[in-house]
């Protein structure tokens, strides 16, 4: 079997630390007990040999082999071929968390990303764009709602589904984006309260930490 590779920004800034989206890539690769090395790419120069990898100069990447791969949900969809840990196996349940793969990314994080950045950056929340960007929001959140109210995972067992999707909630928990939607408050809180989940953010915080003394040094 190729050695699974995670590459990730060899420094950031303190405020995205614990929000850079290495951490849904190492969560995965916990939970499946992949064996896997994190690799440095520079955070200053984001040039030719990263360009390569992930064309937008973002993270992460993955490199399985020969095979380099970017865009968490591609990644994570990946890492579901070579686990039952992170996909379904039976027909029905691998398209459960496939569809949720998506809908997290381009249903749910499509409506929090503007929502989540405003609040990041304190923009006005006094403003005709913050109320839209608030009610989009808001009703995807509550048609998120009865969805998750009698689940515990998104399809059947937890899957990388759940990954993507307790991580997007996670950060508008962050900013209590999700007082009025309890079952999401209560899911992404079931999901980020596993094992792998605390072990890939604390070797989040800790990778970025060494970064600090390397740039010191």
């Amino acid at each position: 079997m190729a050695e699974l590779t995670l590459t990730t920004f060899n420094w950031v800034p303190e405020p995205p630390r614990g929000l850079v989206r290495d951490l849904r890539v190492r969560w995965a690769l916990e939970e499946a007990a992949l064996p896997y090395r994190v690799a440095n790419t520079p955070f200053d120069d984001r040039g030719p040999a990263h360009l390569a990898h992930q064309p937008f100069g973002q993270v992460p990447w993955l490199t399985d082999g020969d095979i380099s791969i970017f865009e968490t949900g591609a990644i994570l969809l990946h890492l579901g071929e070579r686990s039952d840990k992170l996909m379904p196996t039976d027909p029905r349940g691998r398209t459960e968390a496939t569809k949720w793969v998506f809908a997290a990314l381009n249903s749910v994080e499509m409506a929090s990303l503007p929502w989540t950045m405003s609040k990041f950056m304190g923009h006005p929340t006094d403003t005709a764009a913050w109320k839209f960007v608030d009610d989009f929001l808001k009703l995807r959140l509550r048609r998120l709602e009865p969805v998750l109210g009698p689940r515990q995972w998104l399809a059947g067992s937890f899957s990388v589904a759940d990954i993507l999707m307790a991580d997007v909630l996670r950060v508008v928990d962050k900013f209590d984006g999700l007082a009025d939607s309890p079952a999401c408050r209560a899911y992404a809180a079931r999901a980020t309260a596993r094992p792998a989940f605390a072990k890939a953010h604390a070797d989040q915080m800790a990778h970025f930490a060494a970064g600090d003394k390397a740039r010191g040094a």
